[in-house]
């Protein structure tokens, strides 16, 4: 939340279980962030695993 833009943060487990949330980020799309990072991690299996940053046209 320190990094300046950022307006929210959301951390859940590999099953799409929403453990936390802040700031603007919404518990109910937990599980498509998870899915999301699940397809992101596959296109390059040897690196760690990603961040996923979301933009829209508010925020």
């Amino acid at each position: 939340m320190d990094v300046p833009g950022n307006v929210g943060c959301l951390l859940a487990n590999n099953q799409g279980l929403c453990l936390g949330a802040k700031g603007t980020a919404s518990e109910h799309s937990a599980g498509i962030i998870v899915a999301i990072s699940d397809l992101a991690s596959k296109l390059d299996p040897t690196s760690s695993s990603p961040v996923i940053s979301l933009e829209s046209n508010d925020k």
